[in-house]
């Protein structure tokens, strides 16, 4: 092999900082305890280490503008001046005009939000109004990439592509238009960045990886053409990721571009293709670590494709990267301590993916000593992973083997079902399961864990709000009660710490949206649930009060999709170990006593593959592990479950398939729209279109909750239509809770009146 390296380099880098800095960071200044000089100290220190990181890393392409204090589709939206109108009354206050977009304030509704491709990562959906005129508003890529240069860090910047953006956005007019008219915006942004000295800009286009419609690869060519020709010296890398670009790709390599980006972990069988028709001077970036997971890279594999790349292109033609940012995993694993030493070493966070990538360059330019060395160890780690007595539990297996079609199926049909069910005024109202998770109940989980705080005081603690929770819900008038979730850090990580084949870490957060983080757990062998997880608490609220309580519990396919999966058994297979682990707890908590349980599942559509083609067969499994879950309880027990953000068209024949006896979803924040996709097909089931975004800190009042219920009146008949929040309340303080279910349940009766007297008048 040649003697010379490969460039290494990432496409995006976590921007939480290593400890969470950005979340408390942003959390203080929304509280008014910081001001707007400490905030912005906050990010630029978050913004060195990150640099300092990848440099002593060995990057040599280190991104820069990939660092945003709520989200880098927000910031493109303000980049390009498509800040809409309910907005502009701030004025020149830019700071909080941007934090209005994306939470809201006591006057207006935050943005749309909804899921980044197939992530957990939620963004803020542009919205396009007519006769919106584009420029450059913001010069946050220019002024980061300054910066970086500033201490000594030669970095290339990153935007989210016009294409994509205008695709990714609610659009009142024509969206090639709007990609057209922004490619005048982003060749401004590339002169300045050139005049600055920048030599490569990264445009991310993930959108590439969709089926697209006919006429956008037309549009590709046109946009890139535009850009390219207003500003000639600087290099673009066009980075796509989370699929195969497949028909696309032929396309995306005859752009006006230096060099392309491919996610060779999703999809490495493009790599042939790409090397075959690759123009002359192309640059290929070679996503090959893996930016969506925390298993350590199999380096023997991985570089066979770096060695058949670069004697097909030559190394001077080729990049090393991870597959697509590395927002989507921890940050370092260094700081995790108490992981078994066992399963610590089959782990790489995004700081030790950048060790991979250095790895593979090395061993790529020459097999030294060293090199052979390393490449040694990292197969005996993998091989001790293989032959682990941990990963793999026979029992497990020959109870999945058993599964047959009948324990999918419930006894009695809907209508069936419904007539059993518990009795219910029109149009009842409930939330979706958690309350405000105080800083109270933060400390005193922290002190339990901790040793500091003994098991019958911190049960003590729980039991005293969740009764406190109850008697707040009779008060207010709800009709179906939940315990409030107090004893739970997580959805997914409570049940992850009660099932075998789950590991949790100290540090492992990734951002989900602006200050929010999550943790999610690690799959790394066979599931199944030793005891019952939830029961003893759902049986406890539920003898404090004659009204139904909901058992709340997370879905199989969301409990996947939220966690760092295994990578060596087949994903269906691991979502039926899950759900026939919580098939165990329904009956359990029928057994118990409890007649409404609740099996969310946030994350359904989330996971859905990118492409069409692999679409069916996804759906088909996820649905099935979902039933599976919930199948086994009587016709009396009411099943619900919870869906987030989503476009739901795609989907419905699925949803409907679930057979859930109510579906609640999110549907506040899109002022409904989702809804629309309801209103042509229909839905057979009971379901609660969310009447209140608790994503925002604002309170909604009566009249906005009840003009929400009466478009919901528009697509469902009453009889079968919930009145509930958008998502669990967790991360809302009780200030905005109580007046919100209030006001809440307030509509819902002023509505259910209105019927009643409009029935006796037509009666």
């Amino acid at each position: 092999m040649s003697a010379e390296p490969i460039v290494t380099g990432t496409i995006g880098f976590p921007r939480i900082g290593p400890r969470r800095e950005l979340k408390f960071a942003l959390e203080k200044f929304w509280a008014g305890e910081s001001d707007r000089s400490q905030l912005a100290a906050a990010a630029r220190e978050i913004r060195r280490i990150g640099w300092q990181t990848q440099a002593e890393a060995g990057m040599v392409r280190i991104p820069s503008n990939d660092f945003s204090l709520y989200d880098h589709v927000l910031d493109t939206t303000v980049m390009v001046g498509a800040v809409p109108q309910r907005y502009a009354r701030r004025g020149e206050d830019a700071l909080a005009t941007y934090f209005a977009m994306a939470r809201g304030d006591r006057q207006t509704p935050a943005m749309e939000m909804t899921k980044w491709f197939d992530t957990n990562y939620h963004y803020i959906v542009p919205e396009f109004e007519a006769h919106m005129e584009f420029r450059l508003a913001s010069r946050k890529p220019l002024e980061e990439y300054l910066e970086a240069r500033a201490l000594g860090f030669e970095t290339r910047p990153v935007v989210l592509g016009p294409v994509s953006f205008a695709m990714l956005g609610q659009a009142a007019g024509d969206r090639a238009a709007i990609a057209e008219a922004l490619a005048e915006v982003y060749g401004h942004l590339l002169r300045e960045l050139a005049a600055a000295g920048a030599r490569w800009v990264q445009i991310d286009e993930p959108c590439l990886g969709l089926d697209l419609p006919s006429a956008a690869l037309p549009l590709f060519a046109r946009v890139y053409r535009l850009i390219a020709n207003f500003e000639p010296r600087i290099k673009i890398l066009l980075a796509t990721y989370f699929s195969d670009l497949a028909e696309n790709l032929e396309p995306a390599l005859d752009l006006p571009v230096a060099g392309l980006h491919l996610d060779l972990v999703r999809a490495p069988r493009q790599l042939d293709a790409a090397l075959e028709r690759a123009p002359a001077g192309l640059k290929l970036s070679l996503g090959i670590v893996d930016g969506r997971n925390i298993w350590r890279t199999d380096l023997e594999q991985t570089l066979a494709l770096v060695r058949k790349a670069a004697e097909r292109l030559g190394p001077e033609r080729l990049e090393l990267a991870p597959s697509c940012s590395l927002l989507h995993v921890p940050v370092d694993l260094q700081y995790e301590t108490r992981l078994d030493p066992d399963l610590r070493s089959w782990l790489a966070f995004a700081r030790q993916k950048l060790d991979e990538l250095a790895s593979l360059a090395r061993a790529a330019a020459g097999n030294t000593p060293e090199i052979a060395a390393e490449l040694a160890e990292n197969q005996r780690l993998l091989a001790a992973r293989r032959a682990s007595a941990r990963v793999r539990d026979p029992d497990v297996r020959r109870r999945v083997a058993a599964i047959t079609p009948a324990m999918l199926q419930r006894r009695g049909s809907f209508a069936a079902r419904r007539g059993r069910q518990i009795p219910l005024p029109l149009l009842p109202t409930t939330t979706i399961g958690s309350f405000p998770q105080t800083p109270e109940i933060r400390r005193a989980r922290a002190a339990w864990r901790a040793g500091k705080l003994a098991d019958n005081d911190y049960e003590a603690l729980l039991r005293a709000e969740i009764e406190r929770a109850i008697r707040f819900q009779e008060e207010v008038g709800l009709d179906v009660l939940a315990h409030g979730e107090f004893e739970r850090s997580d959805m997914v990580e409570y049940f992850g710490e009660r099932l075998q084949g789950f590991a949790f870490t100290e540090n492992g957060w990734v951002q989900s949206y602006g200050s929010r983080c999550v943790k999610p757990p690690l799959i790394y062998g066979d599931v199944a649930r030793p005891r019952p997880m939830t029961v003893a608490w759902a049986r406890f609220a539920q003898s404090l009060t004659d009204r139904p309580v909901k058992g709340m519990l997370t879905g199989p396919v969301t409990m996947l999709a939220w966690s760092f999966v295994r990578d060596d058994l087949p994903r269906d297979e691991l979502c039926f170990q899950v759900a026939l682990a919580l098939r165990d707890e329904v009956r359990d908590l029928e057994s118990a006593g409890i007649r409404v349980i609740q099996v969310d599942e946030p994350a359904l559509r989330e996971g859905l593959p990118l492409r069409r083609a692999a679409r069916p067969a996804y759906l088909r499994w996820a649905v099935d592990a979902f039933r599976l879950a919930t199948a086994a309880v009587a016709d009396v027990t009411q099943i619900h479950t919870h869906m987030c953000y989503a476009e739901f068209g795609e989907i419905l024949d699925a949803i409907a398939r679930m057979d859930a006896d109510v579906i609640s979803m999110e549907a506040a924040r899109s002022k409904m729209q989702v809804l629309d996709a309801f209103r042509s097909r229909g839905y057979p089931n009971d379901i609660g279109p969310g009447v209140y975004d608790i994503h925002s800190p604002r309170v909604p009042e009566i009249a906005e909750m009840e003009k929400r219920i009466g478009l919901a009146l528009q697509v469902f008949p009453a009889e079968r239509l919930w009145v509930n929040p958008d998502c669990g309340l967790k991360t809302r303080r009780w200030d905005e809770v109580r007046p919100a279910l209030q006001n809440l349940v307030a509509a819902a009766r002023r509505i259910r009146t209105a019927l009643s007297r409009a029935s006796r008048a037509q009666g």
